[in-house]
């Protein structure tokens, strides 16, 4: 009897909370599901996806320009290429070669990527990794080049949009790698985010994406 006088209280506090949660439309009922909404995702979403993905960045919003290319995901490759294509074949990288890359398209300011942690012996030249390069953000460029230096190994990479590799790419370790990029989930939807911090960024970063020749 007692036990199942327990169980009654369980359900019926779980039908006020359920009812305070989503059906509730006063102002209490809002501030209780907001606050609930950001502690689910803060404290039990984002450690169990990270877990999963064995990354501590699982999902990556694109805050800069550095991989956009003209038209997003309805560019015209041929036309991209024939405006990068000195670029990378000074880096020893063909158009067959980079056609068959994911992200061939490249990605925009703005989006969100899926990824995953991943061993640095399993990267290969043209994927998208994410790194950490002293900067406040990570960066999140392709792998261009890869050697192996005193047992370890050693990446390159490159903006799709930028004319040329920024210092700190050059060389980046295994142990500055967060992640490798595996697909893009929500396009634009980082904006939401980004709006906020715009006005703090240099005039030359602000705003959308322009393809730089």
């Amino acid at each position: 009897m007692e036990f199942k006088n327990f169980l009654r209280k369980i359900k019926s506090c779980f039908k006020k909370f359920w009812f305070l949660l989503w059906k509730d439309e006063s102002l209490k009922g809002w501030i209780f599901s907001v606050i609930f909404i950001f502690i689910f995702i803060k404290f039990i979403f984002f450690p169990i996806l990270s877990f999963l993905t064995g990354t501590s960045l699982p999902l990556a919003i694109v805050e800069s320009c550095s991989m956009y290319h003209k038209g997003n995901f309805l560019s015209n490759y041929d036309e991209w290429w024939n405006i990068h294509e000195s670029k990378y074949l000074e880096l020893g990288v063909e158009k067959r070669v980079f056609e068959n890359f994911n992200f061939k398209k490249g990605f925009n300011k703005g989006d969100i990527l899926f990824i995953m942690g991943i061993k640095p012996e399993k990267l290969k030249i043209g994927d998208v990794i994410i790194f950490n390069a002293g900067q406040k953000n990570p960066v999140i460029h392709r792998i261009i080049k890869i050697e192996n230096k005193n047992g370890g190994y050693v990446f390159s990479t490159i903006g799709d949009n930028n004319n040329g590799q920024l210092e700190i790419e050059k060389s980046i370790n295994s142990d500055e790698i967060v992640g490798k990029a595996f697909f893009k989930i929500a396009p634009y939807v980082g904006w939401g985010k980004l709006i906020f911090f715009e006005s703090k960024r240099p005039a030359s970063e602000r705003g959308l994406c322009e393809e730089r020749t």
